[in-house]
């Protein structure tokens, strides 16, 4: 990937952040409700918590950000990106995160946002690694079963394993990982000791990449720091021809770390894409975005979250600029939203529309609708906006 810019990607990456409902932090903090928002939240993220969540310390940024600007001022989800520079390396980065919200359509917008921005970078050729350490109690469970194991065969393992298990058990499975030790090979599979709500989670991540098509594997292996992951976490492995992984992609839910740092119960996963080797612009490029949107997609419930998801990314290829709040599970509010910001049509997918293959178009200016089949929608877009 040497031909795209740091200044090219960060263009693309923003542009097709925006597109999914992400607004960069310096918009998010100017709220209204966070400059009115009468107490600040205290944390205790650190430095310290920067060197371990693996994402080059911007999950832990993320955290901050949403406290130090009261973010929590807004009720309800907040969606934000933010540009980075990763330290030490100075390589260009951009990081989303999702707030308050609890369910599995967070982790499923991540994704989506990140496999539309590969496509943007023409990268075709590339998998996702999905794996769930579960909630607590899940952890708790998985976490005594491999103790035991690795206990059991503590005299096959390398002294500098053995040692990290006095710190945490965790830190000895992911230095057997990175080692390839057959250890790791053999550990036991967390995902046979999620509780039912993670393994619920989970699954309807999967049914996600599955409706997708995207091209998946379940990696037990997959593992993230003991201080910072909860329940689901996600890697893109990306190759071209001159890089066997021009962009490190990480992401996943990290309630626990965001309860630990702040003693506030507030739902969050996150996702960081960093470009490798190329080093941050001095100033940030601005996105690409449409003066104004035409349509608003509206959906409720999960299948219709997911196929609104897919219908957006079709849509944004089509050169259609939409607007949604996929994370939003109240029909009145998304239209109420597709009202206020004045959009001529409302796509509205429900149960039935989910299960039929169709779209109801309601006109918000005629105040008329119909039904049609959703793989004629965008056609009838552009004859409608040419």
């Amino acid at each position: 990937m040497s031909h795209i810019s740091a200044t090219d990607f960060l263009k693309k990456a923003t542009t097709t952040a925006q597109h999914f409902g992400f607004v960069p932090l310096e918009k998010a903090r100017r709220d209204a409700r966070c400059k009115s928002c009468p107490k600040k939240v205290a944390h205790k993220a650190t430095a310290a918590d920067r060197k371990t969540d693996a994402l080059h310390g911007m999950l832990t940024a993320g955290v901050c950000s949403y406290f130090d600007y009261k973010l929590n001022g807004i009720e309800g989800p907040v969606l934000f990106y933010s540009t980075e520079q990763v330290p030490r390396s100075g390589e260009t980065a951009i990081s989303l995160q999702v707030c308050n919200v609890q369910k599995s359509i967070a982790e499923a917008l991540l994704i989506q946002t990140i496999r539309s921005l590969l496509t943007d970078l023409g990268k075709t050729d590339y998998a996702v690694r999905v794996n769930s350490l579960g909630d607590q109690d899940s952890v708790t469970r998985y976490i005594r079963e491999l103790t035991n194991y690795l206990r059991k065969h503590i005299n096959d393992m390398p002294a500098s394993a053995r040692e990290l298990m006095k710190e945490h058990i965790f830190l000895a499975l992911m230095h057997l990982i990175e080692k390839d030790h057959e250890l790791a090979e053999k550990s036991p599979n967390p995902l046979e000791y999620l509780t039912d709500q993670s393994r619920k989670h989970f699954r309807e991540i999967v049914e996600y990449l599955d409706m997708s098509e995207m091209p998946y594997e379940i990696d037990p292996l997959l593992i993230g720091h003991h201080h910072c992951y909860s329940d689901a976490l996600f890697a893109f492995d990306v190759a071209d021809d001159e890089s066997q992984n021009p962009l490190y992609i990480r992401g996943g839910r990290y309630n626990s770390f965001v309860q630990r740092m702040s003693k506030t119960d507030v739902p969050a996963a996150g996702a960081v894409v960093v470009l490798r080797n190329k080093k941050a612009p001095a100033r940030t490029p601005a996105p690409r975005m449409p003066k104004h949107a035409s349509a608003y997609v509206v959906q409720i419930g999960f299948g219709p979250k997911i196929r609104s998801l897919l219908l957006i990314n079709d849509l944004r290829q089509a050169g259609i600029p939409v607007l949604q709040n996929v994370v939003s599970d109240s029909l009145s509010e998304q239209l109420r939203d597709a009202e206020a910001k004045q959009t001529r049509y409302a796509i509205i997918i429900g149960q039935k529309e989910y299960i039929e293959g169709t779209v109801i178009l309601r006109d918000l200016a005629a105040r008329t609708q119909e039904s049609m089949p959703t793989h004629k929608l965008v056609s009838y877009l552009k004859r409608v906006s040419a």
